[in-house]
C-alpha cells in the first residue's frame, strides 16, 4: 500500500501557516480544526512543520507565555516528508524512527496533504480487518470433501 492509497481515503484537506504568523495564530487554527499539526509554508515551498509538541515546548520555554512567539521561532524546520508513491511499511519505519507523528505528503515539489499516525494505524488495521473477512468468508466457502481431509482427526 501506497501514501497515495491513504490520502485516498482520509481525504485531501491540507491547514497551513507562514513562519510569520504568529504562534497563538497557530493554536488557534489548531484548536478550531481539531488538528495536530501545521504545515510551515513559504513562496509555495514546505519549510517546515508545527505540531502540537512544538507548540508547547515554544510556550513552556517562553515561561508558559505566547506573547511575540512567532511560528518561525517554534517549528520544525527539518521535517520528515514522504510522497504520493512511498510505501507504507516504509511511512511506518520513517516515523517510529524519528518519533514523527505527521508527514507532509509532496508531489513534484507540491503539498499533496499531510498523514498522521493515526492514519497509518488506521489504515492498517483496516486492511487486516479486510484479510480476515476474507479469509473467513474463504474458510466458510471451503468445500465439503477437501474440509474432511484437511482436518485432522478425521477419517475419510
Amino acid at each position: 500500500m501506497k501514501v497515495r492509497d491513504i490520502l485516498r481515503v482520509k481525504g485531501n484537506a491540507l491547514y497551513t501557516i507562514t513562519p510569520e504568523d504568529t504562534l497563538l495564530d497557530a493554536a488557534r487554527l489548531m484548536s478550531d480544526n481539531d488538528i495536530g499539526s501545521l504545515v510551515v509554508m513559504a513562496h509555495g515551498r514546505v519549510v517546515g512543520i508545527l505540531t502540537f509538541r512544538e507548540v508547547i515546548e515554544a510556550v513552556v520555554k517562553n515561561g508558559g507565555s505566547m506573547q511575540g512567539l512567532s511560528v518561525y521561532r517554534s517549528m520544525d524546520p527539518g521535517p520528515l516528508i514522504c510522497t504520493l508513491e512511498t510505501d507504507l511499511d516504509e511511512v511506518r519505519r520513517m516515523m517510529l524512527g524519528r518519533h514523527a507523528r505527521y508527514l507532509p505528503v509532496i508531489d513534484h515539489m507540491q503539498l499533496m496533504g499531510v498523514i498522521s499516525f493515526y492514519d497509518v494505524a488506521k489504515t492498517v488495521v483496516d486492511s487486516q480487518g479486510l484479510e480476515n473477512q476474507l479469509l473467513k468468508a474463504y474458510i466458510r466457502d471451503w468445500p465439503e470433501d477437501d474440509a474432511a481431509t484437511a482436518r485432522p482427526g478425521h477419517d475419510s
